[in-house]
């Protein structure tokens, strides 16, 4: 883009002026000390822990100071319980009108901090079950799922899947028909994108937002958004496994449009370049922030495509693309919502295991059983359960508490435009999950 002069007279002086008085007046920013603290707090739990820190586009000296101090982990705590008292003493007096934002604030930051020092205890060696671990991390608790629930789902599939073998083979069998060929598999996801894209309405993204894609093999994830600061996110998509067809859109929308990539590019935009609330440079994953991430993607996939919109969609582009059969795309997706009504069965396995009531390779087979993972994939699961623990709950739970509360907001005015408009606002706020209830 050229440069343009800007020519300023008259009238249009006195209003620049007027606002560089007004600017210069502004009190500073009660919680920049404590939110400073904080972001080279996050910093320094990274040291000693690789996932922990998901993003920073914060000043790189903070960075490179951690890394050469690398404090100890003691020494982490001692001051993130200062910090929180800080925080507890510290009594902004913001604009009533804006008096909501900060009140999030405070209370996103005392409970990040509190988050923090959990995350520290644990690699100190204190020992969690799965429901404290995910209260001290996310701000929530799963609801314990009974097997009978499960079993109920299973029985209808197995009627929709007849024929030899197990119902996890016979389901795997099905699957296989839905495999997107490698050979298409960028395309796809290309178009899907664009698909996810075009039905996001305007948001006032930063117009230099974008973002990449790479194919990765060897992780325990299936996707990943590295969001990396000025907008911009690297989106790995992982190969290990087949991808079957209705990943494409899923991905597209949970990574970038409007899931990881829009929540963090709004946060950048509206809290840390507008507001200059520099907690949010920085993103550790074992948070409540991660409840919201993970849930406001998951739900961002409905609230891009109503059920029959993604039908007409997958019909008329993708399953052609992949070279699919198109005729099959309602009876796919209709064997798919009833494996959806499984996905709690993971957070079982994950409670199991890490509470130490089944081991390694029952925690295989439980999901082999009621969710509905063949056994690479559910060896897969079990390796991300044994790397991020209780994060799973994110996920599931995330969605349904997003999605209650922006329903809760929609009210009568069922529209797509409203229920945009809520569903953004919490993309750019500091809400906690406790908050969405």
């Amino acid at each position: 883009m050229r440069n343009k002069k800007l020519r300023v007279t008259g009238a249009g002086l006195l209003v620049v002026l007027v606002a560089g008085v007004l600017m210069s007046a502004q009190a500073p920013d009660p919680y920049r000390s404590v939110a400073e603290r904080y972001v080279k707090l996050v910093l320094a739990v990274g040291q000693h822990d690789a996932d922990y820190v998901d993003a920073f586009y914060g000043p790189e000296e903070w960075k490179k100071e951690a890394e050469a101090s690398k404090k100890p982990l003691s020494a982490i705590d001692a001051e993130a319980a200062a910090v929180e008292q800080a925080i507890a003493t510290t009594n902004p007096k913001p604009n009533p009108a804006d008096a909501e934002m900060w009140a999030l604030r405070r209370q996103y930051l005392t409970r990040q901090m509190a988050a923090l020092r959990s995350r520290v205890a644990m690699l100190q060696g204190k020992k969690f079950t799965f429901d404290e671990e995910s209260m001290a991390l996310y701000d929530a608790v799963a609801p314990v799922k009974p097997e009978s629930e499960f079993e109920a789902v299973l029985a209808q599939l197995s009627a929709k899947l007849p024929g030899d073998g197990s119902l996890i083979e016979r389901y795997d069998r099905y699957k296989q028909g839905f495999v997107i060929p490698k050979n298409r598999l960028d395309r796809v996801f290309q178009e899907a994108i664009r698909g996810c894209r075009s039905r996001m309405p305007e948001l006032n993204l930063p117009v230099n937002e974008r973002f990449t894609v790479e194919y990765v093999t060897n992780k325990s994830w299936s996707g990943y958004n590295w969001y990396q600061g000025d907008f911009k996110s690297l989106i790995q998509v992982n190969t290990d496994l087949p991808i079957y067809i209705d990943r494409a859109v899923d991905l597209a929308c949970h990574e970038g449009y409007p899931g990881h990539h829009v929540y963090n590019a709004l946060l950048e935009k509206n809290l840390v370049k507008d507001r200059g609330w520099i907690e949010y440079t920085v993103y550790p994953l074992f948070s409540p922030q991660s409840l919201i991430a993970e849930g406001t993607a998951n739900y961002g996939i409905e609230v891009a495509f109503s059920p029959a919109d993604r039908l007409r969609f997958e019909s008329d582009v993708l399953f052609p693309l992949a070279g699919l059969d198109p005729g099959k795309v309602a009876e796919y997706y209709g064997v798919l919502s009833l494996v959806d009504r499984l996905s709690y069965a993971g957070n079982e396995a994950a409670r199991q295991y890490i509470d130490g009531k089944i081991d390694r390779a029952g925690a295989v087979a439980w999901l082999e059983k009621y969710a509905m993972y063949a056994k690479p994939r559910a060896e897969q699961r079990v390796r991300f359960i044994e790397q991020y623990r209780s994060y799973v709950i994110n996920y599931n739970l995330g969605k349904d508490l997003v999605r209650a509360y922006v329903e809760r907001r929609v009210g009568r005015d069922k529209t797509p435009q409203r229920r945009w408009r809520e569903f953004t606002a919490l993309l750019s706020s500091p809400r906690l999950p406790s908050g969405l209830k």
